[in-house]
């Protein structure tokens, strides 16, 4: 029942209705300056349930994700995008080129995985690490440039538009201004809701897809791989397995990506970006499908959330809320928490420079206070009000 009822308020939250408008922070989330970061944090949620898989679920810790993402957001770019002078591309609609960036990508992901399931541990880590080098190294290449090449260069990059083939009237304009159903939309506003959709759907797949005999099999040889090999449980092909369904994850992550974001930076796909993963799966909680979006909406939405609080600070006039401002914020060398001029001199740190150390900390608490994350906590205090009053 509450799933369904925070379902249907994702849903109606990009639309002026009064009910919604009533609820705080969400009224506040549904403002077309959030839609973006928003759409972006479903983008990352896809991704994030297939590292879920491969590291919460089967166990096989894996830094190489953002290259997955990759290699989908290139075959998207290459299969949808058009071809210039310096560029390739085949305009193909987003039937082909989606489904298309996540099989590349799974293939992908089954050619390392002989490699990868025989490691574990820090040497699977290191090995994994060295696919986003290589990543970084292909898109700064010729071919990586021709593929993934920038505007400038002529590069036009796939949409979410729906169409049957390339005619130019798409079924579902999803990147114009339009009227769907009963409400007038803007292109963020569908944007948000074509990939709630789809983050629904890959939720649904995954959460699944840990009960099935594949899911318990990836269970027992997170918990026991030599027991669960003694049991007639095949260890390698299970692995396999788990790396062909976590690269397609990231895959169609990718694609929709490129296609949000309408660019493709190898920097983009680095090392970052894969801590980021790390981070969303040990503060959200590992193993667990749930505590993957809890962790996914942290790591996105909060550093939008202390970069408005500082504007509000920043904006702050009389009373104790410019006494607070006048104590955190600074904008050059003068005593002050959060620096928001441009450059930070002294010992000062910006608005980013906050976020990565709040990742960094939160990372190290919850390995030591709470291994299962922000889900966790949800558990001990739901466990607690189930059994109140009494302890038995």
């Amino acid at each position: 029942m509450i799933c369904t009822l925070f379902v249907a308020v994702l849903f109606l939250l990009p639309f002026e209705l009064p009910v919604i408008s009533q609820i705080p922070l969400v009224r506040f989330l549904g403002d077309n300056d959030w839609m973006r970061p928003m759409a972006l944090m479903m983008v990352l949620a896809i991704a994030a349930l297939g590292l879920n898989l491969l590291a919460g679920v089967a166990g096989q810790v894996s830094l190489g994700h953002a290259f997955f993402m990759g290699v989908g957001a290139c075959t998207a770019v290459y299969l949808g995008g058009r071809s210039g002078e310096e560029t390739w591309g085949h305009s193909l609609p987003i039937w082909i080129w989606l489904p298309a960036a996540g099989v590349v990508a799974a293939l992908v992901g089954v050619a390392v995985s002989p490699v990868a399931v025989r490691l574990r541990g820090l040497y699977l880590a290191i090995v994994t690490l060295g696919l986003v080098f290589l990543g970084i190294h292909f898109g700064n290449t010729s071919w990586g440039r021709k593929i993934a090449g920038p505007p400038a260069l002529g590069r036009e990059f796939p949409g979410l538009d729906v169409r049957l083939w390339k005619e130019e009237t798409p079924l579902i304009n999803v990147e114009d201004d339009g009227h769907w159903l009963w409400f007038d939309v803007t292109d963020l506003q569908k944007r948000y809701l074509f990939l709630l959709v789809l983050t629904i759907a890959f939720t649904l797949v995954a959460k699944n897809l840990t009960r099935t005999r594949t899911g318990r099999a990836l269970q027992a040889i997170r918990d026991r791989d030599i027991a669960a090999e003694v049991m007639g449980v095949p260890e390698f092909r299970y692995k396999v397995i788990a790396f062909a369904v976590s690269s397609f994850f990231a895959g169609v992550a990718g694609a929709l990506f490129s296609a949000l974001s309408q660019r493709i930076l190898a920097t983009d796909f680095g090392l970052f970006l894969s801590v980021e993963f790390i981070a969303i799966l040990l503060i959200g909680g590992a193993g667990t499908t749930s505590g993957t979006l809890i962790g996914t909406f942290f790591v996105v939405m909060v550093p939008q959330f202390v970069e408005e609080f500082t504007k509000w600070l920043d904006r702050a006039e009389g009373g104790l809320t410019e006494q607070l401002a006048r104590f955190l914020l600074t904008e050059g060398d003068d005593f002050g928490f959060i620096n928001t001029a441009i450059q930070t001199p002294g010992w000062t740190l910006s608005v980013f420079d906050w976020n990565i150390v709040l990742f960094g900390a939160l990372i190290v608490v919850f390995l030591i206070v709470e291994p299962l994350g922000i889900f966790g906590i949800w558990v001990r205090v739901r466990n607690y009000w189930k059994r109140w009053p009494f302890s038995y």
